[in-house]
């Protein structure tokens, strides 16, 4: 498994035992790791490890006092040096696993494919088939495509754990293993296994922590890796699959394959350009961020011109070319006499030095391979896709179509895709900043003493006639804050950046916390202020205005998704703001936050609330005749929005995707989806496939089903009040509980982790309200009890059957319809069910000893456990399904397996935690200690896969 959160489980083609290569997988990488430490380490360190593996595993089944106490004298005995060693081995075996995993799952997909099955479930030709089948014209699929958008947007959080060189050598192994499975000499088969055996030995060798804090400029490297590894061939690849796709199921009468000229699936990124809760993100940020960008994506074309003029060799001795291609050859500082007659590769020649120069003024310092001469350099991305073009049109006019496709027009569709700025960068901070910002503008220019003590309707008066007016608040000549000094630095800076790199380089702004029209438009008028929005008063009136950045409002906590709805309504009838939208198109795009809807109102609530506030906002967005299009900002565990990508955009309410969606990737997940290629590729068709089918299935107009839906969301709307109280009750009502969490998770270890650039917490305290959503979650995880993913459940369900009205038999069977009929709430279950395989209480219970507190620990954590199997009684109530994960068994395997290292790992880590606080108590630090809670974390998260 690449990550839990994948695909549908593929189906599986016939064979004695379809997970015998990945138990020899795993079984291969085990023995050369072992190998490792015994010549590393020596024989003590290793059999210390495997006594450990063997008492973890007789703990998990026997849960006995008499395995719990040889596991902590055990632990107890080791010494500083061994525990480092032993907590290594574990981690980097959970790696190991993670890749052998990784590998099978390509494995069968290819043997499906090979098999001649049928269109597989998730991928785009099941989609178009299934469209066909349902009536759906092609005309309509057109369209789609044509006016779609998806965008994955890459994002760094305190929870992401993998140094690059961890990935770069994890990525060397997982292309051996992959080798292993060719057909092999006995001589070839040594020499990958001893290749690997170094890798191996490498990885050991190789720090997998970070010993300064990550910088923003760190996660920007990070972050682009991905991008060698996967998306800049992967994307384009999966564009020219999806053409054949589409002839394959609606061909064309000539048997030709239509091109689709529109970039519909694109790339975002949050890194470098996030401020919010991050002092560490500024206008330089932003600006090395988009030259980082720049010149990986320029690296890669100019490595594939390179490629492709040593491939096109086309002489015109031996066939013609166009008039344009040979203008274009002539333009080229290439004057050797050996290619006179060779005019593809001087055109790509006076490309290359033109792309050379591209690069230099956009920030690149070093180009590995001087051009040929001096050549301008292009003005923008589209200049260079039309020279390709050029030379894609003269190829096929002339023969050599056959030559169009292996690389150049897959260098074209780059070009399309990724411009000259890779991926977008998404601007955000949080609402309170722009408030104090033009509280200090107001203050100083004399227009408003107190902006911030003004109510609402005074707010958005006092906004909109700022906004009308010609003159700024703004002079050179007046001090003002440094924070008014650097938001307006930043958004200068992207004014500058989209000049630089082009429009699509920075086009949305992000308001977190938003809570009232006002927060909108004080970005608007920051925008003003710094000339991303423009008036022309030419023709009197109300002007015509143009504003460079999409205002965006992010709604988090459940006050703030019941409030969205509301606001946009009143925003979207505003003549400045409906002037603006119909500028974008009619299109507006609103931001969703999962994260601080959990830990505000928990699992249950925080996903009711997700779909009532999209059902509101199609409804006003329709009435208003604009098109929405929803940013999911989606985490890594369930409790954080995660789960399977494709079922969440399947279950998504009607007409709220449309062929728009953008949805963050974070943490960990990244690496798990995209490390890989060709499972990099999936995950991308994924949502294509999703967004595609989501948006054109036809929906049935059976009054019966919408009586019936109309029951269903009355039922859950009940539950959602219960477990919100339940889940409030615990969490922020009960006395002592945020001692208890502090104390039996190891959040305050976390915090000192060298994660990421963003502090863990937004205020210096201990209180849940200020702590960020991420480290909440990621701290369950640890702890495995994965609490913000199914707590209240449980409690709703049984308050729910036992209240008055109506039969317990009847409402049994209607919670059991509502699993059978509807797609939000199976898809609830099922991501719930994920969780349950995964906790685990008898190592939850060694976490709860850490609280000093015996009254609290017993009192608190005997809530947890007692609502933790309510909700595995109700869960089974209600699917039928006494086991977990009955459904997709190959994920079932893959947890059960990984139990065997994980569990050390977990009970390595309570005994480090232990060493730790005591220490901090008498004001000492161990770094050694440190580090291995560090590489516990480490190991917890690779093995846990979807933590973060």
């Amino acid at each position: 498994m690449s990550n839990d959160a994948h695909a549908p489980e593929i189906v599986p083609v016939s064979s004695p035992d379809k997970d015998a290569p990945l138990k020899e997988d795993i079984r291969l990488l085990g023995r050369l790791l072992g190998d490792v430490l015994r010549e590393q380490e020596g024989d003590a360190v290793f059999e210390v490890v495997e006594t450990i593996r063997q008492t973890s595993v007789r703990f998990r089944r026997e849960a006995d006092a008499s395995a719990a106490l040889e596991l902590d004298g055990m632990l107890k005995a080791l010494s500083r040096e061994q525990t480092i060693s032993v907590v290594r081995a574990f981690s980097y075996f959970s790696h190991l696993a993670n890749i052998a995993e990784d590998q099978h799952r390509i494995r069968r997909r290819r043997a499906h494919l090979l098999a001649g099955s049928m269109a597989q479930k998730g991928s785009v030709s099941f989609a178009l088939k299934k469209l066909r089948l349902a009536g759906v014209p092609r005309a309509a699929v057109d369209t789609f495509f044509k006016d779609a958008l998806i965008a994955p947007v890459l994002t760094a959080h305190p929870t992401e754990v993998q140094r690059k060189s961890i990935l770069d050598a994890e990525h060397d192994i997982a292309r051996l293993l992959a080798e292993r499975d060719l057909p092999l000499t006995p001589k070839e088969r040594q020499a990958k296994l001893q290749l690997l055996r170094s890798r191996v030995a490498t990885l050991w060798q190789t720090r997998m922590l970070r010993y300064s804090k990550l910088t923003v400029a760190d996660e920007i490297e990070n972050a682009l890796s991905y991008y060698r590894i996967t998306f800049l061939r992967e994307l384009p690849g999966l564009y020219d699959d999806i053409e054949d796709d589409i002839a394959s199921e609606y061909p064309n009468g000539d048997g030709t394959i239509t091109p689709i000229k529109s970039a519909y699936v694109q790339m975002g990124s949050w890194i470098g350009g996030d401020r919010d809760g991050n002092p560490n993100v500024n206008a330089g940020t932003m600006q090395h961020a988009l030259a980082r960008h720049a010149t990986t994506i320029l690296d890669f074309y100019l490595d594939e011109i390179h490629t492709l003029g040593a491939e096109l060799s086309v002489s015109t001795l031996m066939t013609g070319v166009s008039t344009e291609l040979q203008a274009l050859a002539d333009q080229s500082p290439d004057a050797s006499p050996h290619r006179s007659d060779e005019p593809y590769r001087r055109a790509l020649i006076g490309v290359y030095a033109r792309l050379a120069a591209t690069a230099r003024a956009l920030g690149a310092t070093n180009i590995l391979r001087k051009e040929v001469g001096p050549a301008a350099p292009y003005p923008d991305a589209p200049a260079f896709a039309a020279d390709l073009q050029i030379i894609i049109d003269s190829l096929e006019a002339h023969h050599g179509k056959a030559l169009v496709r292996p690389r150049l027009a897959t260098l074209a569709r780059a070009a399309d895709i990724f411009g000259f700025h890779l991926a977008s960068l998404d601007m955000r901070q949080t609402s309170d900043v722009h408030e104090r910002v033009l509280a200090d503008l107001f203050a100083q220019s004399g227009v408003e003493a107190d902006y911030a003590a003004l109510p609402e309707e005074e707010r958005e008066a006092l906004l909109l006639h700022e906004l009308a007016q010609p003159r700024l608040l703004y002079s050179p000549f007046i001090t003002y804050r440094d924070e008014t000094n650097s938001e307006l630095a930043i958004l200068r800076a992207a004014g500058d950046i989209r000049r630089r790199y082009g429009e699509r380089a920075i086009r949305n702004y992000i308001i977190s916390h938003t809570e009232t029209v006002s927060d909108l438009l004080e970005v608007l008028l920051l925008q003003k202020e710094t000339g991303l929005l423009r008036t022309d008063w030419s023709n009197g009136g109300d002007g015509d205005s143009t504003c460079e950045l999409m205002v965006i409002p992010l709604f988090e906590t459940i006050p703030d998704l019941q409030r969205a709805s509301g606001i946009m309504g009143r925003a979207m009838a505003l003549p400045l703001i409906k002037q603006l939208i119909a500028k974008q198109g009619q299109l507006q795009e609103v931001m969703l936050g999962y994260s601080d809807s959990n830990k505000d109102g928990g699992f249950l609530t925080s996903n009711w609330e997700l779909y009532k506030a999209e059902l509101a906002l199609v409804a006003d967005f329709q009435k208003a005749d604009v098109k929405l299009r929803l940013f999911h900002g989606r985490g890594g565990t369930v409790g954080r929005g995660g789960g399977p990508s494709y079922e969440a955009i399947l279950a998504q309410p009607p007409g709220t995707v449309n062929g728009q969606i953008r949805l963050t990737e974070q943490g960990e997940i990244i690496a798990s989806k995209f490390s890989n290629a060709e499972i990099g590729r999936r995950n991308l068709e994924l949502l294509v496939a999703a967004t595609l089918e989501a948006s054109l299935a036809p929906q049935a107009a059976n009054p019966a089903a919408t009586s019936q839906l109309d029951r269903f969301e009355t039922v859950m709307a009940e539950l959602s009040d219960l477990a919100y109280h339940a889940y409030r009750h615990l969490v922020y009502e009960t006395p002592g509980f945020t001692e208890y969490f502090f104390a039996a998770t190891p959040i305050a270890e976390i915090a000192e982790l060298n994660l990421g650039s963003r502090p863990a917490s937004r205020k210096a305290n201990q209180r849940i309200e200020d702590l960020r959503a991420i480290p909440w979650g990621f701290s369950w995880g640890q702890c495995r009890l994965l609490l913000p993913g199914w707590f209240g459940f449980g409690s709703a369900i049984d308050a729910w059957i036992n209240s008055p009205g109506g039969s317990k038999d009847e409402k049994i069977a209607t919670l059991r319809a509502m699993y059978a009929e509807w797609p939000f709430f199976a898809t609830l279950l099922s991501n719930m069910d994920m969780v349950l395989a995964k906790t685990d209480l008898a190592i939850a219970s060694r976490y709860a000893e850490l609280v000093a507190d015996k009254d609290l620990r017993e009192r608190i954590y005997k809530r947890i456990t007692d609502e933790h199997g309510n909700t595995l009684q109700c869960l089974e109530l209600i699917t039928g399904n006494t086991e977990r994960l009955a459904g997709n068994p190959l994920l079932a395997r893959s947890i059960q397996n990984r139990f065997a290292y994980l569990d050390p790992l977990n009970h390595l880590q309570v005994e480090l935690i232990k060493r730790n606080r005591a220490l901090s108590s008498e004001n000492k630090i161990d770094e050694r200690v440190h580090r291995g809670i560090q590489l516990s974390i480490n190991g917890v998260a690779a093995g846990l896969r979807n933590t973060g």
